[in-house]
């Protein structure tokens, strides 16, 4: 397993880039929400990954992430079904970060995703692996064979709501051994507690089998 380096194994501080305007406005939404805002330092560089969003169990978790992802200066990027880009709304989502996936298309999600990353030198896609905010019994193995195809790291990002604190934790290049890069996730996300801890299921792909008894 290779973490890169410059990204710390606990939540980055937030620094350098993104506007002081929008980092304020985080800030003081997450302040008045009861989270914990990460004091000054330094950013992690991470420009090109596949950014992870869990534990997911509630619609808070959005707009609670892109409240830190401002913090820290990320701008995330996420994929939407094509028909909503049909009109003004389209340019909306776009400025907001969407990017259009049609999901019937015979060459499927996986290589649509995976291409996005071709001739982008910043590109932060972020997928949440439940699928779901209700309970999923597995992860959705996408997130795995989009980060393999397109050869970029997985960057862990969290919200504890049992601690009140969340942000962007390591981010490390895949093996290839899908239990040996589950472990280094399941261990990541251990601790953390999502706002239904009970929605939170076991993390898992299907290509590891059945859960152990």
């Amino acid at each position: 397993m290779r973490y890169l380096p410059g990204v710390p194994d606990r939540a980055p501080r937030a620094g350098g880039g993104g506007p002081l305007l929008k980092r304020q406005i985080a800030s003081l939404f997450l302040r008045v929400t009861g989270w914990r805002v990460p004091a000054p330092g330094e950013a992690a560089q991470v420009r090109r990954c596949i950014v992870l969003a869990a534990p997911h169990t509630s619609n808070w978790d959005m707009p609670f992430m892109v409240a830190f992802a401002w913090v820290y200066g990320v701008r995330l990027r996420f994929m939407m079904k094509h028909s909503m880009f049909v009109g003004p709304a389209g340019w909306l989502f776009r400025r907001l970060g969407g990017l259009a996936i049609e999901r019937h298309r015979r060459d499927g999600v996986v290589k649509q995703a995976a291409d996005l990353f071709t001739g982008e030198n910043e590109l932060v896609l972020v997928i949440a692996p439940e699928g779901t905010r209700g309970r999923a019994e597995t992860w959705k193995s996408g997130f795995y064979h989009i980060a393999r195809r397109a050869e970029v790291p997985i960057w862990l990002s969290y919200l504890d709501y049992a601690r009140r604190e969340g942000g962007f934790g390591p981010a490390f290049e895949l093996t290839g051994d899908v239990g040996t890069d589950m472990d280094a996730i399941r261990d990541f996300y251990a601790d953390k507690t999502g706002r239904y801890p009970e929605l939170f299921g076991e993390i898992r792909l299907p290509e590891e089998g059945p859960a152990a008894s």
